[in-house]
């Protein structure tokens, strides 16, 4: 009898989790640099439906097209970021 609990996660599970929480890390430290507070507000709030809307996915294939759309978007925000004269690279 194996003396894991029954809801932990595979190495390669784990691994996947860690890079979400990067990923949400990242999009957080980038909307800090939005200049106006209701923007920041709206983008912290889109980021974090979205992550808790598929909190209990489990399908790897899913959760990797879900963080692939999840980095395009933040490479967007990015972007603007740069074009507006932000410097992005100071997150």
């Amino acid at each position: 009898m194996s003396k894991l609990p029954k809801a932990a996660l595979s190495l390669k599970q784990f691994m996947l989790r860690q890079e979400v929480l990067k990923l949400y890390r990242e999009i957080w430290r980038t909307t800090r640099l939005v200049p106006d507070q209701h923007s920041r507000r709206e983008l912290r709030e889109w980021a974090r439906h979205d992550f808790k809307a598929n909190r209990n996915q489990n399908d790897e294939v899913a959760i990797k097209m879900l963080m692939q759309s999840a980095r395009r978007s933040l490479t967007e925000l990015q972007t603007s970021l740069q074009l507006s004269g932000t410097n992005v690279n100071d997150i």
